[in-house]
């Protein structure tokens, strides 16, 4: 049976745990180690901002820069830790529900997802570059 785009993020948001804005913010300057990624695709990315030191690694390319076994010139080293804190973001939060479920399924430990996404971010107040 088919499902949708909507179906698919109520799964990703029962299985991974969302967090506000604010506790993202918190978690980032308790832990600088923190890895955010905004999984938009790179001619969106940007739109409403970036969050600092966040890194743009679209959706589709997260699971294979993610793939510990695929040769390393298709990796991306931030994402070789799977203990590192990851916090994974996108213009609404959609996407980034998506991404980190499937970095949880990759074998991540500490993964969330921005609720609202670089909006809710921005509509909070904070920095975006």
């Amino acid at each position: 049976m088919a499902i949708t785009f909507k179906q698919m993020v109520a799964e990703a948001r029962a299985n991974v745990p969302g967090v506000s804005s604010a506790e993202a913010r918190e978690k980032i300057k308790a832990n600088p180690n923190t890895f955010v990624v905004d999984v938009q695709d790179a001619d969106a990315a940007g739109a409403c901002g970036l969050i600092p030191s966040s890194k743009n690694i679209s959706l589709g390319m997260l699971p294979i820069r993610a793939d510990l076994e695929l040769p390393e010139h298709f990796r991306d080293s931030d994402l070789s830790d799977r203990s590192r804190p990851v916090l994974v973001t996108c213009g609404a939060g959609g996407q980034a529900a998506l991404g980190a479920y499937l970095l949880k399924q990759m074998g991540f430990t500490d993964v969330a997802y921005i609720d609202g996404g670089t909006a809710a971010w921005k509509a909070a107040g904070f920095e975006v570059e």
